[in-house]
């Protein structure tokens, strides 16, 4: 049920002029793409992304790791095989021919960059980062020689 025009101007013009600025039908998004959800887990041993895709293939993503530890999934899908054939029909409104798509995330400290895996599996791309043991972490502890 939603609330009445005249029961949210009854109290004066004031409230009315702020529901009518606030209201969200009112407003129009800028933005109309979607980015896919994101979901970010840790464990004792790894951190876990994921990230939904239903429709896409690794062929549509990429990933990388910049010299500032962000770690970068992108996607583009553009339509391949009925978007190449020369069609005699007219497209009024065409709006799922291309799709693109970029987020970064920054890593912590304690990850193993070098042995960073990611699969897809069911619509759902899996990034595995795994963290560094106690051991590693004590390794990189550089000890500076005084002279």
């Amino acid at each position: 049920m939603t609330p009445s025009v005249y029961s949210a101007r009854r109290n004066g013009w004031l409230p009315s002029l702020f529901n009518d600025f606030f209201d969200e039908a009112w407003v129009t998004p800028v933005f109309k793409g979607t980015a896919p959800a994101i979901n970010v887990s840790e464990d004792e041993q790894e951190y876990k992304v994921e990230v939904a895709a239903p429709g896409m293939t690794k062929e549509d993503f990429s990933i990388s790791l910049t010299s500032d530890d962000d770690l970068v999934i992108a996607m583009e899908k553009k339509c391949k095989n009925e978007c190449d054939r020369k069609e005699t029909k007219k497209y009024l409104r065409r709006e799922f021919s291309y799709s693109k798509f970029e987020q970064r995330l920054t890593l912590p400290d304690n990850v193993e960059k070098q042995r960073i895996t990611a699969a897809m599996n069911d619509g759902v791309l899996t990034i595995n980062i795994p963290k560094k043991s106690e051991e590693e972490k004590a390794q990189e502890t550089l000890s500076i020689e005084i002279k």
